[in-house]
C-alpha cells in the first residue's frame, strides 16, 4: 500500500505539479528551461507510475477479497515493476543512486512481506 501511495505521489509530481519550482527545481534539480524541454516525458512517466500504483491497488483488493492467485500476481506485477525500474535507474545513472533507493526500497519491502505472508 505504501509503495503504491508513493507512486501516486510520483504521478502528481511528474504529471500534475511538474512546472512548480518546488518540483522541477528542488526535487529534480532542473532549471525552468530544462523542465520545459522534458515536460512531456515527465508527464508520461507520471502516468506510468500511476498505472503501477493502480495495478498494485487492484491486487491488494483482490487479495483482501480472497482471490489469492490474482491478487498476488497483480501485486507482484506492480511492485515488481517498481523495483525493476529502480534497478534500471541504479544501473544506468550512478548519480541517481539516491532516487533509485527511494523508488525501490518500498517495493522490495512489499515483495518480501508478500512472500512471507503467502508462506504463513
Amino acid at each position: 500500500i505504501v509503495a503504491a501511495a508513493a507512486h501516486v505521489l510520483f504521478f502528481l509530481e511528474e504529471s500534475v505539479w511538474w512546472m512548480k519550482p518546488s518540483i522541477h527545481q528542488k526535487t529534480f534539480g532542473m532549471s525552468l528551461e530544462k523542465a520545459e524541454i522534458v515536460r512531456q516525458f515527465a508527464f508520461n512517466q507520471g502516468f506510468y507510475n500511476l498505472f503501477l500504483a493502480i495495478v498494485t491497488g487492484v491486487g491488494i483488493v483482490a487479495l483482501a477479497l480472497g482471490h489469492t492467485g490474482v491478487g498476488t500476481a497483480l501485486i507482484l506485477a506492480g511492485i515488481g515493476s517498481m523495483a525493476a525500474a529502480a534497478l534500471v535507474l541504479m544501473a544506468s545513472a550512478r548519480d541517481k543512486l539516491r532516487a533509485a533507493v527511494v523508488q525501490g526500497t518500498l517495493p522490495v519491502i512489499g515483495i518480501i512481506l508478500l512472500l512471507i505472508g503467502l508462506r504463513g
